[in-house]
């Protein structure tokens, strides 16, 4: 019973993996023509798809993403899973996004998987990352800072909350894991170089 159940787990982590690893942005902008890592950014990302196609297809993408780490979160429930392999299905998910096979193990930055992951462990966190983030990224017009501010919130609310151990260590690293990914962003906006949306990359 005890190996059936692990090996249903690792099943399902995997799974959850290659959910993650699905290159939504770098797919779509090739049926446009475009390589989404020679433009822009780099990133196979909605902000880069925002700058290189346009709002529509940045949309699409981002719920896709959204979608990946739910779907995952999801299928680990559907499954009945143990509580602490729901939250590593979620994880599983966000580091297939930002470290795709498909993309020889490169991806994006995980902002719209993490957020997808964490409103599906805990939605009552996923709200709060939500309209902070939004806010954040209306208010300035930075993606990067509404993402790492999201990532901030998230870490507090969780602990804030009680939240069971599990829970809290699955949402805390997501939150270290996205914030280390736009350690570039934080150097630039530190520099005061970061682009804006509707901004070219500088």
């Amino acid at each position: 019973m005890i190996v059936s159940t692990l090996l249903l787990s690792l099943s399902a982590a995997l799974v959850s993996y290659l959910i993650g690893s699905v290159p939504a942005a770098s797919w779509l902008a090739r049926s446009r023509g475009v390589d989404i890592r020679k433009v822009g950014s780099g990133n196979s990302g909605a902000t880069n798809v925002l700058r290189s196609l346009g709002k529509g297809p940045a949309l699409l993408v981002a719920a896709f993403d959204i979608l990946k780490g739910a779907l995952a979160v999801w299928l680990a429930r559907a499954l009945d899973l143990p509580p602490e392999w729901v939250g590593l299905c979620g994880v599983a998910a966000v580091i297939g996004h930002n470290f795709s096979p498909f993309l020889g193990f490169r991806g994006g930055k995980g902002a719209a998987t993490t957020f997808g992951t964490i409103a599906a462990l805990d939605p009552v966190t996923g709200l709060g990352v939500f309209v902070l983030g939004v806010a954040t990224m209306w208010l300035t017009r930075f993606v990067s800072a509404g993402s790492i501010l999201g990532a901030v919130t998230a870490g507090i609310l969780v602990v804030a909350l009680g939240r069971p151990l599990w829970l809290m260590l699955s949402v805390l690293f997501l939150a270290a894991l996205l914030i280390w990914q736009h350690r570039s962003n934080i150097e630039r906006l530190t520099a005061g170089q970061e682009s804006r949306i509707g901004e070219k990359v500088r």
